[in-house]
Order: C-alpha cells, then sequence, then structure tokens
C-alpha cells in the first residue's frame, strides 16, 4: 500500500546511516518491489544488515559509504531515509544507559558546534542524487527542528514538514526535492 501512495513506479530508495538495515530493511519487505540501497560507514554494520536481510528475505544493495567524505553511490532515486547521528556529545549525560552500552557511539554522536553536520550533507548530496519531486525523510534531534527546517529549505528543497512523535516530540523532517 504504501508503493501506491509515494510512487508510480518501481521506486529506488536509499537509506543512509543503515546500522542493523532495520529500516531498509522494513522498507523492502512494505514495497517488495522497491531497489533498496543501503549505506554505512561500517563494515561490522553492514555484516550485521545484510544477516538480518538474509534472515528476514529481504534483497538490500549494502554499500559501504563514508557519507561525510564521499558522494552518494546511487543516482536516480526517489527517496531518502535516514536516522543519522544527531545527538550532540552534551546530551549523552541524559541517555539511558542501555543506549549508551549497546549503540556504537559512532551511530549517535555528533559535535555540540556542528550537530547538523549529517542533515547539511543528506541535503546537499541528497539534492543531486534525487530525481525531481523526489521525497528525503530523516529522524532529528527533537530539539532542532526548526533549524533542520530551515537547512533544507535553504538548500532548495519545497514542501518541507516537521512531524512529531506518539510522544509529541519533533521526530521527522521530510522535505521534497523541486
Amino acid at each position: 500500500e504504501l508503493k501506491k501512495i509515494f510512487f508510480t513506479r518501481t521506486p529506488k530508495i536509499l537509506d543512509i546511516g543503515t546500522g542493523s538495515g532495520c529500516i531498509a530493511i522494513t522498507v523492502k519487505k512494505e514495497i517488495p518491489d522497491a531497489q533498496v540501497f543501503a549505506l554505512d560507514i561500517s563494515e561490522a554494520a553492514l555484516e550485521t544488515a545484510q544477516q538480518n536481510a538474509t534472515q528476514l528475505q529481504a534483497i538490500v544493495e549494502f554499500k559501504r559509504c563514508d557519507l561525510l567524505n564521499e558522494p552518494i553511490p546511487v543516482n536516480g532515486l526517489d527517496s531518502i531515509v535516514s536516522n543519522p547521528p544527531y545527538v550532540r556529545k552534551s546530551e549523552s549525560k541524559e541517555m539511558l544507559t542501555n543506549v549508551l552500552a549497546y549503540e556504537p557511539h559512532q551511530a549517535l554522536f555528533v559535535p555540540d558546534d556542528d550537530a547538523l553536520i549529517f542533515y547539511k550533507v543528506i541535503a546537499s548530496k541528497g539534492y543531486d542524487a534525487l530525481v525531481n519531486g523526489g521525497k528525503i525523510l530523516v529522524e532529528i534531534n527533537e530539539t532542532l527542528g526548526k533549524e533542520t527546517i530551515e537547512l533544507f529549505e535553504k538548500a532548495g528543497y519545497i514542501d518541507c514538514q516537521l512531524i512529531q512523535d506518539y510522544q509529541h516530540k519533533n521526530r521527522i523532517v521530510t522535505a521534497t526535492k523541486k
């Protein structure tokens, strides 16, 4: 049903910072005919993601990519989804112990003085990789909703929206390439 809502042809969807692959795998399971790609800087994460995809019988093309220093290796994308690192290092003391113990810090934290670093790169490189009308959906730091929206608008995206989660916290930003 998601395909009918978002796409008129076989979509190409990219998950940036896939980690264990849960987003990419879920997208593939929900939209079986989609071409789903997933990027991560960590070889260990990509191995885990591939194991999870195999176990769940989801065909996802996993690629190693250091997005801060390399281009997006897939073009003609209909959608980019991402849950990039967004927790400022100064916010780590507020986090639950189980998160800090089991999540790689590289997947969680960003510098206090450049908290939107990944969104800047996703907005810029994503604009080149998306088709016209392509969409971006990113999870965000709840305290930086306005700034994240402004970043995507300045990068040339339209219809930028801030979506709240079930706890009424700012959680997702969507944006559309003109």
